[in-house]
C-alpha cells in the first residue's frame, strides 16, 4: 500500500512554517517547549491553516506539541547528530569571554573567538550567529545546538537585551552585538536552532570544562 502524503505545518517552532515531509518538520520542533504542529493531507489545507491562529485547528485536549524537559527522553536518540554545538565561557562574568562552536559528533573545533570582557549569554548568542553566517556563505541547513535558553530568546527576538556596561572597554564588543543584530534582521535561514537538554545528555559537547 503507497503511504498518503502529507503536509506539516509548524505554528510554533524553531522554525515556523509548512513543511512537505516529516523530516524537516521534526527539525523545527525537537528542543522547543511548547511547539504547535498538525499534519494535512494536501498543500493547499496546509497553507490556508499555518495563516490562521493553531487555536482554530488545534484543541487543548488533541494538542500536537513537543516533549516537555520533563520528558525529554534520558537517552540520546533523540540528539540530531549531524549539527553543531556551540557554547561560551567567561573568567568572571563579565570577565574574559571566549566561544566556540564544534561538530556535535566528533567535538571537532569549527570555530573559536575570544574578547578581552563579555558575558556568558553574550558568547553564546554571537556563538549561534556565527554559525548562522557561516552555515549561509555555505549553503548548508546544518542543525545549530545550544544549551542557552536565553541566547535562544535574544536570536529569536533578534536583539542582544545585556545589561553589560557600554563604555570604552566595551564597546568594540556592543559593535560587534550590533552587527549581529543587523545580520538577524537582514537574513533568513533554515538551520533549527536546538535547546540541548543538560539535564538529560549531559553538557553539550562544545562545553569548554571549567566548572
Amino acid at each position: 500500500m503507497v503511504k498518503q502524503k502529507k503536509y506539516y505545518v509548524v505554528w510554533q517552532g524553531n522554525k515556523p512554517g509548512v513543511y512537505d515531509n516529516w523530516e524537516e518538520c521534526q527539525l523545527q520542533i525537537k528542543g522547543f517547549a511548547d511547539a504547535r504542529y498538525k499534519s494535512y493531507l494536501t498543500q493547499a489545507e496546509a497553507e490556508a491553516a499555518f495563516k490562521e491562529n493553531f487555536a482554530k485547528h488545534i484543541y487543548k485536549n488533541t494538542a500536537h506539541t513537543a516533549p516537555k524537559p520533563a520528558n525529554v527522553p534520558s537517552t540520546k536518540h533523540a540528539i540530531v547528530w549531524d549539527s553543531i554545538s556551540v557554547d561560551a565561557a567567561c573568567s568572571g562574568n563579565p570577565g574574559l569571554m571566549e566561544y566556540q562552536g564544534v561538530h556535535t559528533t566528533t567535538k571537532q573545533q569549527i570555530f573559536h573567538q575570544k574578547f578581552a570582557i563579555g558575558t556568558n549569554n553574550i558568547g553564546e548568542f554571537l556563538a549561534i550567529v556565527h554559525a548562522l553566517a557561516m552555515f549561509e556563505k555555505q549553503g548548508k541547513k546544518t542543525p545549530i545546538y545550544t544549551d542557552s535558553r536565553t541566547a535562544l530568546a535574544w536570536v529569536r527576538n533578534k536583539k542582544c537585551k545585556s545589561k553589560l556596561e557600554r563604555n570604552p572597554r566595551t564597546e568594540n564588543l556592543w559593535q560587534l552585538l550590533e552587527r549581529a543584530e543587523v545580520w538577524l534582521k537582514t537574513h533568513t535561514w533554515e538551520n533549527p536552532i536546538l535547546k540541548w537538554e543538560t539535564e538529560y545528555w549531559g553538557e553539550i559537547p562544545a562545553d569548554f570544562g571549567r566548572k
